[in-house]
């Protein structure tokens, strides 16, 4: 079964026509990023050339993909919105949920039992409003959207930041808010800022021990976390054709560690075959009618300096094994000066758990080559020292591994096979031992290490690299190891090497499965009823934000003022809270609570003026909002990067949040909290973050008149009777300053009703 496989003849035929259109209104050749975009406008604007990062864009995409962490906050809104249907195609992966603890088959009963009340809501709404359910189980969603939704040219967004793993099959796939896929599964236009383009040119081809993830984990070393903020990163050249069509998933999928909006490869062989090989056949044959538009124009690449914003160029056949953090995707250190690092920095050496998988490297590609070095070891006799665990992508990978004798391997050399779910990734791990937050090193293959990401323990030292290197590195058990170079002592005593991994692109008898675990919807459930306990902990219908009140903010009180690295997970963390993504009272009781008080230098305790005393975030905020007293956050720079979680932006809201000021936002952070009706503003002079004081009254000013462009003013009143004055600014347009004054864009769209 091809999925909407109409929908994408309608794109196909359409396609040619809006290329030619939009090359001729620009007057130039185009990106591939640029022949997607224009061709998916809204009809209602009017086709021009758009300047990068400074025109908004209103865009039809052709779909919508949600996991089941924020599916719950996305669908109670889309309740809110009075839609009896999805208008677009519609997905809910149940992947965030499964916790690790023992095993698949254990952790998946476990999580059928502890999470049944949401389960049974998210396949009811999905049955209600026409949206495919893809059971806990069936795999992780950007897996499972590679194999059965991506398609070249084709436009989606969805409610994770890593939806972008879909542009290794030439989809321009944008991680947003819950809000956004709202819009779009209302009916309504998705608008986006115009992205700046970022080249990367791929020559020469990977060899020995070097994988796609490395090509990314360099990008991010280049570009850093927010280096890509406000673009879209476009591989191409020879390399990027010498790429498996999961290899340019991988690289895809971490650009959202460096803030990048999307990234996307070219159609080409690999995709095709890919394609084929995933029961596509006839995708892959439209899109050989129309390949010319499914890739960047010649002169483009030719001459790439004309055409980017910004050019990279990575010689794959020089490209070293690289490794990143700890702390951070983005200190990348080749692996030939890996462990020098690792002494010189005194991270601890032991290695004590090496983890493959998650939504970056779970392919039947990745799975094989790290199989090939597990099983290189045992025949001389090795097994891992390390703790070592195996996630599947999907059920679809796990079945065909385990037919092809994978899995054993894996068993035999002491690894434990975890559900086809995101699990340690995010949090999801039940570790023994991490409640000790005793130092400790572990390497995984994901793509994301910050402080207490993957076991909540902040001396976690958390390293990314391919799934290959995680597995000898476990093998060996220790972070100074180079597989390159070094050897290992064999059963036999003596000294060996692992050899290079091979494993094939793709299974040479095919893939196979029994169970796919997808729930297609009711043809019309428009008498399907969908209950929610007023009494349950999990789930809470949502109540309207209030509209803006007319007037300016007086009086705010500081919530925080937070210090250095303030991501999604210190502002909403995952883990044990994932548990309240669908009630909005219970888990704004995480609030911040990870962040970093700049005035004390301590998490979660920030100084109360009600009280006079240092409470928690949640309980400071709390506190402010019973005695009427609104508040305001203060950020560093990259304010809101990794998630695309909008309880995030919702809790601060909830909690009686106003205005969030930070030298900088992370995009997606940004859009969220616009959605939700809260005002974003950057400083206009980033030293005037050190003016605020922790005892302050602040005023934003400037409201009534809140134009496009036009900075608004902060005015500070210091405790000892003196205030001082400065500009902030805000990259509102018109219809942004309407869901401000609305209370949030949900408003608006209830209000068209």
């Amino acid at each position: 079964m091809i999925f909407d496989i109409e929908m994408i003849r309608n794109i196909y035929r359409s396609l040619p026509e809006k290329i030619k259109q939009a090359r001729e209104v620009t007057g130039k050749p185009l990106t591939l990023t640029e022949k997607i975009l224009y061709s998916h406008l809204d009809p209602q604007m009017a086709v021009k050339s758009f300047a990068k990062g400074v025109d908004y864009v209103d865009f039809r995409p052709d779909r919508v993909a949600m996991q089941d962490a924020t599916a719950q906050m996305a669908l109670l809104q889309f309740m809110s919105a009075g839609k009896k249907r999805v208008a677009v195609p519609s997905t809910v992966h149940c992947d965030h949920l499964i916790q690790a603890k023992v095993g698949a088959s254990e952790d998946l009963k476990s999580a059928f039992d502890t999470n049944r009340e949401v389960y049974d809501f998210l396949a009811s709404v999905s049955n209600k409003y026409g949206i495919g359910f893809w059971k806990p189980g069936a795999g992780i969603i950007h897996q499972v959207i590679l194999e059965n939704y991506a398609f070249p040219g084709g436009m989606m967004i969805g409610t994770d930041s890593h939806t972008v793993n879909a542009g290794g099959l030439g989809m321009v796939a944008i991680g947003v808010g819950g809000a956004d896929a709202v819009d779009v599964m209302a009916g309504m236009p998705w608008e986006l800022k115009f992205p700046k383009l970022i080249g990367v040119k791929l020559t020469g081809k990977l060899n020995g021990w070097t994988s796609a993830k490395d090509v990314i984990l360099k990008v991010a070393g280049i570009l850093t976390v927010k280096g890509g903020t406000g673009a879209i990163l476009e591989y191409f050249g020879e390399g990027a054709k010498s790429l498996s069509a999961t290899g340019k998933g991988t690289i895809c999928n971490m650009g959202a560690e460096i803030g990048a909006t999307t990234s996307l490869f070219g159609y080409d062989d690999s995709i095709a075959e890919y394609l084929k090989t995933t029961n596509r056949a006839e995708v892959a044959e439209l899109a050989n009618e129309i390949s010319a538009h499914l890739t960047g124009d010649d002169e483009v690449y030719a001459h790439p300096e004309k055409y980017f914003d910004q050019l990279i160029e990575i010689n794959l056949s020089e490209l070293e094994p690289h490794i990143n953090g700890p702390f951070t995707p983005d200190l990348a250190t080749p692996l030939s000066k890996f462990a020098d690092e690792v002494r010189k920095n005194g991270w601890p050496e032991v290695l004590s758990a090496g983890l493959i998988g998650s939504c970056t490297n779970s392919s039947y590609e990745d799975i094989s080559r790290a199989a090939s070095v597990a099983k290189a070891a045992l025949e001389v006799g090795l097994k891992a020292k390390s703790e070592l665990t195996i996630t599947p992508g999907s059920e679809l990978v796990r079945y065909t591994v385990e037919r092809d004798g994978l899995l054993d391997i894996f068993d035999q050399v002491g690894g434990v096979v975890l559900a086809n779910a995101c699990g340690p990734c995010i949090g999801q791990w039940a570790r023994h031992g991490a409640e000790k937050q005793e130092p400790n090193s572990i390497m995984t293959s994901f793509n994301r290490n910050f402080a207490k990401r993957n076991d909540g323990n902040p001396n976690t030292h958390g390293f990314v690299a391919s799934p290959e290197i995680v597995t000898a590195f476990s093998i060996a058990g220790s972070l100074t190891f180079n597989p390159i170079t070094d050897t290992l002592i064999g059963a036999n005593g003596e000294q060996v090497k692992l050899p290079e991994p091979t494993g094939p692109q793709l299974p040479q008898k095919g893939f196979e499965v029994e169970d796919r675990g997808y729930q297609a919807p009711a043809e019309d459930g428009s008498a399907i009823k969908v209950v929610v306990d007023p009494l349950s902990e999990r789930l809470q219908v949502l109540e309207p934000f209030k509209p803006w009140s007319g007037t300016d903010f007086n009086g705010l009180r500081l919530l925080i003022k937070a210090a250095g690295k303030c991501t999604t997970d210190h502002i909403s963390m995952a883990g044990p809270w994932l548990r309240y993504r669908g009630h909005l009272e219970n888990i704004s009781n995480n609030l911040l609570i990870g962040a970093t008080n700049a005035f004390n230098q301590k998490t979660n305790s920030v100084l109360n003026l009600t009280k006079n005393e240092y409470f928690t975030v949640p309980e400071s905020a709390r506190h402010y909002k019973q005695n009427n007293i609104s508040t305001i956050i203060v950020g560093d720079e990259n304010y809101g990067e990794g998630s695309s979680r909008e309880h995030a932006a919702m809790e601060p809201r909830f909690l009686g949040v106003k205005a969030v000021l930070v030298r900088s936002f992370a995009r997606i952070h940004e859009t969220n909290l616009k959605k939700q009706g809260m005002l974003a503003l950057t400083f206009a002079n980033k030293e005037d973050y050190n003016k605020i004081k922790e005892d302050d009254l602040i005023d934003i000013v400037g409201l009534k008149e809140m134009k496009p462009g036009v900075a608004l003013t902060m005015i500070l009143h210091h405790a000892d009777g003196s205030s001082e004055k400065f500009s902030v600014n805000h990259s509102y347009n018109e219809n942004q300053i309407e869901w401000f004054k609305a209370g949030s864009a949900l408003n608006l769209i209830g209000k068209q009703e």
